[in-house]
């Protein structure tokens, strides 16, 4: 194949990956997250959200759960105040992000929920911004003793997805924490308690533009002065990571984003956000926000096949 010829097949199908995402909006996406103002039935669930991989907005999921009444830093202080707990901290409330050149997870620290706590008084105050965020199903193995204030599994996500949840995670944190742009194998079922919670959120046919980098992998490592220092893993190595930041992007590196479409929604106490497996999402949060969310393995069937051959078409012609 000449390089007139290569050049001109790999516009081509540059093209129909714009007809992909194009299609897909007229055919089936919403424009913005509708909300349901009660639970829908698993079974209309799973009909109108699941199958398609659309994300959906519902209230009343969570209504009779004590936590929503209960949970607070006054709370608790009074009831798990000495439960050690694990926590990540960042000098910039990037965790799990691309900065300076490099892929950086946070520090992991362990201290009181107290400790905690006092850092989130602090506010902005506070030259390092910590997060509980340990997705390892924290709640089940960090907080049996408030797990009764929610529930360990979602009927309407047990019921719709036919399994129960791989991980329940307890979130609570500092308004600058971000949660960097990636997309995860789960379906999740995302619960705020107290505050909000913003979501940008691209459907996985947008995948061609959304760019990313192999980038050194490293943590974060306060001295004993209290400094943070980035650190490289050596045995992770690289890291495929998504290379922009949906609040600030560069266009002119990379001017394919221009052709994605995000779309905002803002999940508040009460509310239930489901996110679709693979669909690509950015977080941010109000001070001290608590949330708890619930992880499904998904379905690994013909939709994962058709993103993973999109994704390698797109390494190809990139």
């Amino acid at each position: 194949m000449s390089e007139n010829e290569s050049e001109d097949l790999t516009a081509a199908i540059k093209q129909q990956f714009l007809y992909l995402a194009s299609e897909a909006r007229e055919l089936y996406l919403d424009s913005e997250v509708p909300l349901l103002t009660s639970p829908p039935t698993p079974l209309t669930f799973y009909r109108q959200y699941v199958a398609p991989n659309k994300p959906v907005l519902v209230r009343g999921l969570t209504a009779h759960w004590p936590a929503l009444s209960k949970w607070s830093p006054d709370y608790f202080r009074k009831t798990i105040g000495e439960l050690e707990v694990t926590v990540t901290a960042t000098p910039n409330g990037y965790a799990d992000a691309v900065t300076e050149g490099k892929f950086v997870m946070p520090e992991e620290q362990r201290m009181t929920m107290s400790e905690f706590l006092d850092h989130l008084d602090k506010g902005d105050d506070s030259a390092e911004v910590y997060y509980i965020q340990k997705q390892n199903s924290n709640l089940t193995e960090e907080f049996t003793s408030i797990i009764s204030d929610v529930e360990p599994n979602l009927k309407l996500g047990s019921e719709a997805f036919g399994r129960c949840p791989d991980a329940v995670n307890f979130w609570m944190g500092d308004g600058r924490a971000i949660t960097s742009m990636h997309r995860d194998h789960y379906e999740n079922l995302y619960c705020v308690v107290s505050g909000w919670k913003k979501f940008i959120l691209i459907p996985p046919t947008d995948l061609p533009f959304i760019p990313y980098g192999e980038y050194q992998a490293a943590a974060y490592s306060t001295d004993d002065d209290g400094n943070f220092h980035i650190v490289d893993d050596e045995e992770a190595g690289q890291v495929p990571w998504i290379s922009i930041d949906p609040l600030k992007p560069d266009l002119k590196k990379y001017p394919q984003y221009a052709s994605a479409r995000p779309i905002e929604v803002v999940v508040q106490a009460g509310e239930t956000l489901y996110l679709p497996s693979l669909w690509f999402h950015h977080v941010q949060q109000s001070h001290a926000c608590i949330a708890v969310n619930y992880w499904y393995d998904m379905d690994f069937d013909i939709r994962y096949n058709y993103y993973k051959f999109v994704e390698k078409v797109k390494e190809i012609v990139s």
